[in-house]
C-alpha cells in the first residue's frame, strides 16, 4: 500500500523554520532598541549640542537644557539650567526642541515595557505597537533636531559664539557630538521602526495551528487543506517525493504530475500550495 508523506510534517518543518528566522531577527531588534534607547537618553541629558572653537570670545557649551558659559573674569564656567526649571532655559526653541526629544525618549522607553506584552498579547499586534512607537519617536527626533537652531539667536548663545550668530547660523561655535548623533538617531529610529512592522507582517503569515503537526503521523482531512472532498489526495496517483515506497522511479507519470499540481492548486493556504508544487519540481 503506498505512503504519502503526512502534510502536518511538511507543514511543521515549514513552520519550524520561520518561526526560528523570525525570533532571532525579533531578538537582534529587540536588543538594539534597548541599545538606542540608552542612546537617546544620553543625548537627551548631555548637554554638548554645540559649543565652543578656537575663536569663540567665550569658551562654554549647550545643550537642550543645560548650558555652562566662560566668565570672563574667572575663567570659569557657570552652568545653568536643568529639565524642570524652564525660566533658565535660554531660548522657547530650545523649550521646544527638549519637549520633542524627550517625547522621542520616553517612547522608546515605552516600546521596551510593550516588550512584556509578548507574553499576554498576540506577537505581531505587539510588533506593530512598537513599530508605530518608534516610528513616533524617529518623528519627534526630527522636529527636535530641525528647531534647535531656531534658538541660537538668544543673548546667552550669541555671547559666547559672537555677534554674527543668528538662527540656523552658528557664528564662531561649532556642533558637537550630541547633535550630531541626534541627527543619526532620526535615521536608527526609522530604521528599527521598519524592521518592527516586517516582524508585525510577517508574525501574520505563520502558519495557523490547523498545520502544526500533532505527533501523529496522520494526513489532515479535504477539508482541512482546503480541497473539494471529491478530490480527496487518497484519489490521486502516487507522485515520487511525496513518500513513494518505490525508489526506483526517476519522474512522476506525467498525468499524475498533473494531477498532484492541480490538487496542489486547491490548498486555502499559500504556504502548503507554495510548498506542494515546490515538492513536485
Amino acid at each position: 500500500m503506498v505512503k504519502l508523506l503526512p502534510a502536518q510534517e511538511a507543514a511543521k518543518i515549514y513552520h519550524t523554520n520561520y518561526v526560528r528566522n523570525s525570533r532571532a531577527v525579533g531578538v537582534m531588534w529587540g536588543t538594539l532598541t534597548i541599545c538606542f534607547s540608552v542612546l537617546v537618553m544620553a543625548l537627551f541629558i548631555q548637554p554638548y549640542w554645540i559649543g565652543d572653537s578656537v575663536n569663540t570670545p567665550q569658551a562654554g557649551y549647550f545643550g537642550l537644557f543645560s548650558y555652562c558659559v566662560g566668565n570672563v573674569l574667572s575663567s570659569e564656567l557657570i552652568c545653568k539650567g536643568g529639565p524642570l526649571d524652564f525660566s533658565s532655559i535660554p531660548s522657547r526653541a530650545f523649550k521646544t526642541a527638549m519637549f520633542f526629544v524627550a517625547l522621542a525618549m520616553f517612547l522608546i522607553i515605552g516600546s521596551i515595557i510593550c516588550f512584556s506584552l509578548f507574553f499576554v498579547c498576540n506577537t505581531a499586534t505587539v510588533y506593530k505597537i512598537c513599530a508605530w512607537m518608534q516610528l513616533a519617536a524617529a518623528t519627534g527626533l526630527m522636529i527636535g533636531c530641525l528647531v534647535y537652531p531656531d534658538g541660537w539667536d538668544s543673548s546667552e548663545v550669541r555671547r559666547m559664539c559672537g555677534e554674527q550668530t543668528g538662527k540656523y547660523t552658528l557664528g564662531q561655535c561649532t556642533i558637537r557630538w550630541a547633535f550630531m548623533l541626534a541627527i543619526l538617531s532620526i535615521g536608527d529610529a526609522l530604521i528599527l521602526s521598519f524592521l518592527a512592522f516586517v516582524l508585525g507582517y510577517r508574525q501574520d503569515k505563520l502558519l495557523p495551528d490547523d498545520y502544526k503537526a500533532d505527533g501523529k503521523g496522520n494526513s489532515p482531512s479535504p477539508r482541512e487543506v482546503g480541497l473539494p472532498l471529491s478530490r480527496s489526495p487518497k484519489d490521486w496517483p502516487p507522485a515520487r517525493g511525496w513518500g513513494h515506497e518505490d525508489q526506483s522511479d526517476t519522474a512522476l507519470v506525467p498525468e499524475a504530475k498533473g494531477q498532484w499540481r492541480e490538487g496542489c492548486k486547491l490548498a486555502r493556504d499559500e504556504a502548503m500550495r507554495d510548498l506542494c508544487i515546490k515538492k513536485l519540481q
